[in-house]
């Protein structure tokens, strides 16, 4: 879309919102941000989908309750603390909204919580509690930043992007940050996520973008198979661009969900391509499927291929693996109609067609897969659906990272 362009201040590039992130003492390393907060100035529509883990963070407990109305003003998260599966879980993430709220000047219910980080170790609300004011005061509108690093566990880097569209002849703005690195598999949720946007459109409408965009993205992203217990996506939209509220589909709703895609697609990448230990972004591109359905599974199945996965780590072009994945994947596939190219900047080269291996050149294959963003395209020539998925290798470090991850 021309009139859509990516521009610099993630959470707070959109009109009406300040962020921070301070370290209040939950993790040991003071260099280390652990709490972070996003306030729009005026009430937000507001939506968020959460973990499909029947284990569920008490953060989000207190957070679907708080979104009933539709509402928020602020995202309050801390790192390294999952605040899991601890008896009085909920009374600490209800302390976290009521401690924001009291600060801020606004109600409880208003709230956001999240957390993330060890599960089943008791979170301590002190930290939270006399960093507070620190957090309120150093609220700024250059402030996603900070609050992107406050939720960071084992990121290597921050995640954050934004883009510029027109609404109505509005200028408006749509942001977000992530955190994600480790138990990164869909379905829903995969990582935190908040996003922010100045636009008007209605809670409900807010969150019918929201569910449908996240089935394309978020749900096509793995990293390691496991499924989060904590995480989610949430987005803020203040109405403060002063575009017509979007209220159904149509033009500005299209205008608008592009404009979200956008946003999750980047972050998406980004996730993948941190993965925890990973050298490499995949992307596992599916063309030519019976149906959407089927080319999902398909990139679903190869980008979570574990086999696959270390074969990209190594930079080897065992395309077996891509067959065997998409084998089991229990897609409707013919088999004898599928197609394996591998593709980076240093070019691209095809390795099977019509499901039999084809002769290349292992030398020039090498090549291609030593870069840092490998895709690995797919054709199944059973229709014209087709689908993306994004993930990483896996190498010796995320087994270093997840050996001692507690201690």
């Amino acid at each position: 879309m021309k009139d859509m362009k990516l521009i610099n201040g993630g959470v707070t590039a959109a009109k009406g919102f300040t962020a921070n992130g301070i370290h209040c003492g939950i993790r040991k390393n003071r260099t280390k941000r652990d709490l972070s907060l996003i306030v729009s100035e005026k009430v937000a529509s507001a939506a968020s989908v959460y973990t499909t883990n029947l284990v569920k963070g008490a953060p989000l407990l207190v957070t679907k309750e708080h979104l009933k109305n539709g509402k928020a003003q602020a995202i309050i998260c801390n790192s390294g603390n999952a605040n899991t599966c601890n008896a009085n879980g909920i009374e600490i993430a209800e302390a976290m909204s009521e401690l924001t709220a009291k600060a801020l000047g606004i109600a409880a219910d208003d709230v956001v919580v999240a957390s993330t980080g060890v599960i089943g170790q008791p979170l301590d609300i002190e930290p939270i509690a006399n960093g507070m004011d620190s957090l309120v005061k150093g609220l700024c509108e250059n402030g996603s930043d900070a609050a992107a690093e406050g939720i960071m566990t084992t990121d290597t880097v921050k995640k954050e992007v934004a883009v510029e569209f027109a609404l109505g002849g509005k200028t408006c703005r749509l942001g977000g940050i992530a955190k994600g690195s480790g138990m990164i598999h869909p379905n829903m949720a995969t990582m935190l996520v908040f996003i922010t946007t100045d636009a008007a459109i209605s809670p409900e409408i807010l969150g019918k973008a929201l569910s449908s965009d996240i089935a394309n993205t978020f749900n096509m992203v793995s990293v390691d198979g496991d499924t989060s217990t904590n995480d989610m996506v949430t987005v803020l939209a203040n109405g403060m661009a002063g575009n017509r509220e979007i209220t159904e589909e149509g033009e500005d709703f299209a205008i608008f969900m592009k404009a979200l895609n956008t946003v999750t697609v980047s972050l998406c990448r980004m996730i993948a391509g941190d993965g925890e230990g990973a050298t490499k972004l995949l992307e596992c591109s599916v063309t030519g499927a019976l149906d959407e359905q089927n080319a999902k599974t398909v990139a679903k199945s190869v980008i979570c291929s574990s086999r696959l996965k270390a074969a990209m780590f190594g930079a080897d072009a065992n395309w077996g693996r891509v067959l065997c994945a998409i084998g089991y994947s229990g897609a409707t596939v013919d088999v004898s109609k599928v197609g394996v190219s591998f593709i980076s900047q240093k070019g691209k080269i095809t390795v099977c067609e019509n499901g039999a291996g084809i002769d290349f050149s292992e030398e020039i294959a090498k090549e291609i897969l030593l870069e840092k963003e490998i895709e690995i395209a797919i054709t199944l020539g059973d229709g014209s659906s087709c689908a993306k998925a994004w993930g990483c290798d896996l190498t010796y470090d995320y087994v270093k990272i997840n050996g001692d991850y507690r201690t």
